[in-house]
């Protein structure tokens, strides 16, 4: 009774007269210079819009996707396709905006061949929507024709896609309830059979009784986290690594603080929060049939808070029954997402407004207080609790932070985070995964430290780490993680092994290896559907010498998306490593005509001149690489290189000057500034360039040296 009518209950339906809420008497939206017209036609639901060639066509909607605060509408597409239509019904009340059609991206023209067309494969129901809105989901994608023919056994998210197949349940009903079973039949007793209470002048409610039964927040992750599907014989009694690799507070995802910025959904933010590391679960706030909270305002957060300590003004510093007195405005500040969707930060943390200049993330305070700013803030909170309220409090965002923008002292810091046991394990592994850019004997340390933590979500971030350094120590620690219990490990250890010579291998070892790629290749083939699936299979595959099977990789991803640019891109360095320049070129050539405003691809194409000795024309293509993409120094060190090449010595120290200012922190273009100099017997002018780049790298050798010659 309590999940009839609930979103999980109306996740998905069939479109009839009961279940849309859309105005299809004949309406009209315009969006971006397309008009749209919603009717009917007898019991059918119509919409004609822009289809697949950007013409004008008739489509019929099968089903409703949601119901509130917006409800999208799948259209089915020839090969088995539902395809999430870009116009959505607003269903909030007409008093605050609602009962209207609106596009989801109403800023921005979304063409026909844009990525986020609706008709494109980022809008498709069978690999975006579908696992986690219906019940046991079989997405039955056909590579070969390109197609699917996606089944459930229901349309919503019924009891079985939380508790399991209920065949013992229902016979342990059958026989009235009797017997042994303390799950009463069910594959994934999800109850909790303790409680939270107070010890004596405790402030906070601690766990009392036995654990819940079942890890039910492993059961909820996999349609509550930002995640890709590694396999569909994913059982929630494990942890979520075993049938899903969980995203990292990365950009754009994530702001560096963990704050959420893209559509991470609520479990990376969760794990994150100090309520779980308590031991709270879902079901301590959310009632888990009907999904309503358990109760409403501050009474739901006093439940485990004293109220004469934390809902009083000398806690919240707000007049009692304001908006700044909610706990959830300071604690769970909300993000819109879909333009009327907003979600609620579930890291529930302590509000930092000293950290906003510095991360660029959001203040709960000014998110009220719009005429403030976050030192206002950040100076009344010192006002009210002195400075050790802040000092007290170090955060990981600012470590993070550090890490994406490769400040000096960055991999000592990051190390240092990844090794912190009381930490959040998806911020110590965020650690790890940027030590992956700066190997040395930092991140080496911090991966030996790592490795065998009982976080698998801290042990594949040391994986990751790994990348980066030589064959030899991602040989000997990664190795170790071949047989993990968690999939997405043992995944993750092949492929960080792959490019290790395997020529040493004995047993078992070497069977443990071909058992973990076999988990990574699965991972990829159950996402065969995803141009990026197919160029993850062709770099493992060019690693393994397969070099045969790369090309099949690299020619489906371009088959199934011909704008990606990154399928060209791995295919004509494919064929440049197996000596074909021609058809490296030819490649590119054909990437070009498709994608001609990809830097990636002039940049290829200008190397690929390069090594041909045409180096007029590779100029035109490395320059034209800078200016379609401006924020990549990569492109810009090259193009330096180049002009220095072509004897153009003045213009290239120019130009690699001008891209230093732009991008301080780069390390190839100050290395060529430095050695350009030196090469030109401007020792004292390479000497201050050579300190600029010791400065931003100070545990390189190689600086160190360079350094050292300069001065002598």
């Amino acid at each position: 009774q309590a999940w009839t009518g609930s979103h999980h209950d109306l996740a998905m339906q069939e479109a009839t007269s009961q279940t849309v809420l859309g105005d299809f008497e004949d309406a009209v939206f315009t969006h971006q210079g397309v008009t749209s017209r919603f009717s009917r036609d007898g019991e059918r639901f119509m919409v004609r819009t822009d289809g697949p060639t950007g013409e004008l066509e008739d489509f019929e909607i099968t089903y409703t996707f949601g119901v509130e605060p917006l409800q999208q509408y799948l259209i089915p597409l020839p090969g088995g396709r539902l395809q999430t239509l870009g116009i959505s019904w607003d269903a909030r009340p007409e008093e605050v905006g609602g009962q209207r059609w609106f596009h989801v991206y109403p800023d921005e023209a979304i063409p026909h061949d844009d990525p986020l067309h609706w008709t494109g494969r980022n809008q498709n129901w069978n690999y975006m929507c579908a696992s986690c809105h219906s019940t046991n989901l079989v997405k039955n994608y056909d590579a070969r024709a390109d197609g699917y023919e996606t089944s459930w056994s229901e349309i919503d998210v019924s009891c079985e896609a939380c508790h399991g197949p209920a065949s013992h349940h229902v016979s342990w009903a059958e026989a009235g309830g009797t017997g042994s079973d303390s799950n009463n039949g069910l594959l994934f007793q999800l109850k909790t059979q303790s409680v939270w209470g107070f010890a004596e002048n405790a402030v906070t409610a601690t766990r009392q009784g036995e654990a819940p039964l079942g890890d039910q927040i492993q059961r909820c992750a996999p349609c509550h986290a930002r995640r890709s599907t590694m396999s569909e014989d994913y059982a929630g009694d494990r942890v979520l690594l075993d049938g899903h690799r969980l995203a990292l507070l990365e950009q754009p995802l994530y702001f560096a603080d963990g704050q959420i910025k893209d559509e991470v959904y609520v479990y990376g933010s969760f794990v994150q929060s100090k309520m779980f590391q308590k031991g709270v679960t879902c079901t301590d706030c959310h009632e888990p049939h009907s999904l309503k909270l358990l109760a409403e305002g501050n009474a739901l957060c006093l439940r485990c808070h004293q109220a004469s300590a934390f809902d009083v003004p000398s806690h919240h510093r707000h007049e009692v029954g304001s908006a700044g007195s909610a706990c959830v405005e300071c604690h769970m500040p909300a993000r819109e997402y879909m333009v009327v969707d907003p979600r609620r930060d579930h890291s529930i943390r302590i509000p930092r407004p000293d950290l906003s200049d510095k991360l660029s993330s959001p203040d709960a305070c000014v998110s009220c207080h719009e005429d403030q700013t976050s030192s206002w803030a950040a100076d009344a909170i010192v006002s009210w609790f002195g400075p050790d309220r802040v000092s007290a409090r170090p955060h990981f965002g600012e470590t993070l932070h550090a890490g994406r923008l490769a400040l000096p002292g960055a991999s000592e810091d990051l190390a240092r985070l990844s090794r912190d046991s009381e930490a959040p394990g998806i911020a110590r592994a965020t650690a790890l995964s940027l030590l992956e850019s700066v190997p040395g004997p930092v991140a080496l340390e911090a991966v030996e430290a790592t490795i065998a933590d009982r976080d698998p979500l801290v042990r594949l971030g040391a994986l990751v780490a790994l990348e980066g350094m030589p064959p030899a120590f991602r040989d000997q620690l990664g190795s170790s993680l071949l047989q993990d219990p968690v999939r997405a490990v043992r995944a993750e250890a092949a492929r960080i092994l792959a490019a290790v010579p395997q020529d040493g291998w004995e047993e078992p070892k070497r069977s443990a290896f071909d058992r973990a790629l076999a988990d990574y290749e699965q991972h990829q083939t159950q996402n065969a559907d995803q141009p990026w699936a197919h160029v993850n299979l062709g770099i493992v595959h060019v690693q393994l010498a397969r070099l045969a099977d790369a090309g099949r990789d690299f020619e489906t991803a371009i088959r199934l998306d011909p704008a990606w640019d990154v399928g060209y891109v791995n295919l004509a360095d494919l064929r440049r490593q197996e000596g074909r320049e021609d058809l490296c070129e030819s490649v590119l050539r054909s990437g070009l005509q498709k994608v001609p405003s990809s830097g990636e691809l002039q940049h290829a194409m200008g190397l690929s001149l390069v090594r041909r000795r045409q180096l007029p024309q590779a100029l035109e293509y490395l320059e034209r690489a800078t200016r379609l993409q401006p924020d990549l120094p990569r492109f810009k060190y090259t193009y330096g290189l180049a002009l220095d090449s072509a004897g153009q010595k003045v213009e290239a120290l120019e130009f690699l000057e001008r891209a230093h200012e732009s991008h301080p922190r780069d390390r190839d273009l100050l290395y060529a500034l430095a050695t350009f100099h030196r090469d030109a017997g401007r020792r004292e002018e390479a000497l201050r360039w050579a300190q600029k780049l010791l400065e931003v790298a100070p545990e390189s050798a190689m600086t160190r040296q360079l350094v050292e010659e300069l001065i002598r």
